[in-house]
């Protein structure tokens, strides 16, 4: 593995207090993004969800995907995989080896998806990690790092560019943050999980608050429409927007919620407090673009 790897591996493990699984993931998607930067992927599509904002703007959390959306629908077909050959490159030539591979999908739906895959001890080992660390990853274990994209996204976002430094400057192409808060807001929701909360959407939606982003509102009205989740003749209103949250927030499991994000925060006492009241207040400090 080469030294900018192992260096990128060393302060992911130090952010993830030593969690070598974790660390692992991040530096292949680093990697990965990189990979991408190299050909025209930033010029269709755009990086969104929680691992950008894990990477550009230092949320506080593991975030395991890494999610895009194309900027428009294209005329003909986005294939996902005419850009594994340059993934495998890029990753191969940092020292790691990976499998590529689409994603079987049961239904059509417009996201397509393809796993990474890599021997989880193997690589860890190879980046120089204690033993006292790599001793106890199973022999077996693999890392897997999902990407998604959506080839028929939702009207209203706008986009940014930005630049990441490690393991060498690029540049990516990302939602602007007031259009990752809308695609939050509609995870909050929408997200039809039947049987619990997914609490990493809660933590996000406090995330945004507290950066005092604004909420770009007629990209999360258009997300709603897509999914026929908000079908009023009327534009939605703040008002609005703020009924249908604070209804969702008066049916969340918010023990359910915390048992969910734990795993991927280093300090369980961030999320001690949460509950329908505070989530309440969060609500209340939303400001809008």
């Amino acid at each position: 593995m080469k030294d900018a790897a192992k260096q990128l591996f060393d302060d992911y493990l130090s952010k993830n207090n030593g969690s070598a699984d974790m660390a692992l993931a991040e530096t292949i998607q680093a990697i990965t993004l990189l990979g991408l930067s190299r050909t025209d992927f930033f010029s269709r599509a755009a990086f969104y969800g929680g691992t950008a904002l894990r990477i550009l703007h230092n949320l506080n959390r593991f975030s395991e995907d890494l999610d895009f959306s194309l900027l428009q629908p294209e005329k003909g077909e986005f294939r996902l995989d005419s850009y594994f050959g340059p993934l495998v490159e890029e990753l191969e030539s940092f020292g790691f080896k990976v499998d590529v591979s689409l994603k079987n999908k049961k239904i059509i739906t417009p996201i397509e998806s393809a796993f990474i895959k890599a021997d989880t001890r193997v690589h860890v080992i190879n980046a120089g990690a204690p033993e006292s660390i790599s001793s106890v990853i199973h022999r077996n274990a693999v890392s897997k790092i999902e990407l998604e994209i959506d080839t028929n996204p939702a009207e209203g976002a706008d986009y940014d560019v930005v630049f990441i430094d490690e393991p060498i400057p690029f540049s990516v192409r990302t939602y602007s943050m007031p259009a990752l808060f809308a695609g939050e807001m509609d995870a909050v929701l929408s997200r039809g999980w039947s049987k619990r909360v997914k609490g990493r959407d809660w933590y996000d939606f406090a995330f945004f608050v507290r950066k005092k982003t604004p909420l770009l509102l007629p990209h999360l009205e258009a997300r709603l429409r897509q999914k026929n989740f908000y079908t009023a003749d009327e534009p939605l209103r703040e008002t609005v927007f703020l009924e249908l949250l604070k209804e969702r927030i008066n049916t969340v499991d918010f023990e359910a919620a915390k048992q969910d994000v734990r795993p991927f925060i280093n300090d369980p006492r961030e999320i001690e407090i949460w509950s329908p009241e505070y989530f309440l207040h969060v609500m209340n400090n939303i400001i809008y673009a």
